[in-house]
């Protein structure tokens, strides 16, 4: 059995425990990773308790009630409160999930609240996507025309417009790619589910006049094929979508092309 050791400077401690809210009879227990890149600090588990009596029914409403009237250091991203921005992902209970969509009925026990996993951490649940972000614009997330502009609009049929759909909607809350052991290992290659979905949406585009060039872009051992279809970016995905469907459909385009 292999047994992995963790830096010093990276092993998590025991943080701070802060007390009940007074009077409290409800209370839910939080136990939520922090990290401050300015103190020198190892990483350190705070623990929080909750009044449910006082807060709203999703983790975000938790967190950002936390920050509002305990403890005003507690560093995360949000926006919308919709699942429509992709700003407030987080690793919840064990799941790369959104917390404005995520509610408390789901989680059983204690709330843990971790960042997404395998990224580089900015500061408490903040996550550097940057290469993140990189990786989406290579795949050229953008209609590349070469016949002369339209007067009006480039016009798609209903059909054409509806293969689309359950590829557009994705948010780029990074849920996916922060969850497959394949981009783990590869990320510095492999572009991940995220940008290989969004890939598959200008590939499909009817009104996209360089499907052979993104193509032959994505032809690589790496950027493509490292994908085993291990099926977690399509379990994780809080949008309900399925890139694992849409990364095989790629790769099915390649061998049609050939053959």
């Amino acid at each position: 059995m292999v047994e992995l050791t963790l830096p010093k400077n990276s092993r998590v401690r025991v943080g701070r425990t802060w007390p009940n809210a007074n009077g409290a009879t409800n209370c839910r227990k939080f136990s939520i990773y922090r990290w401050n890149p300015d103190d020198g600090e190892n990483p350190r588990v705070d623990t929080y308790f909750v009044d449910m009596d006082n807060c709203g029914p999703m983790v975000l409403d938790a967190l950002i009630k936390i920050k509002n009237e305990i403890d005003p250091t507690l560093t995360f991203r949000r926006s919308c409160r919709e699942g429509i921005c992709g700003s407030c992902a987080m690793n919840i209970d064990g799941i790369n999930t959104l917390a404005c969509i995520y509610g408390m009925d789901e989680i059983k026990g204690d709330v843990k609240i971790y960042p997404l996993p395998h990224t580089p951490v900015v500061k408490d649940l903040i996550p550097d996507l940057t290469q993140f972000y990189a990786q989406h614009a290579s795949i050229m997330p953008w209609l590349e025309t070469k016949t002369n502009r339209p007067a009006k609009e480039w016009k798609q049929s209903i059909e054409d417009r509806e293969k689309l759909d359950g590829l557009y909607e994705c948010v780029m809350c990074a849920c996916c790619s922060t969850s497959c052991p394949s981009y783990w290992w590869n990320s510095d290659r492999y572009l991940g589910p995220a940008a290989l979905l969004h890939a598959n949406r200008w590939i499909k585009d009817s009104r996209d006049e360089a499907t052979g060039e993104r193509l032959d872009d994505l032809e690589d051992p790496f950027k493509l094929y490292r994908c085993h279809t291990i099926m977690n970016c399509t379990k994780t995905c809080p949008k309900g979508l399925n890139p694992a469907k849409a990364i095989a459909e790629i790769k099915k385009m390649m061998v049609d092309r050939v053959v």
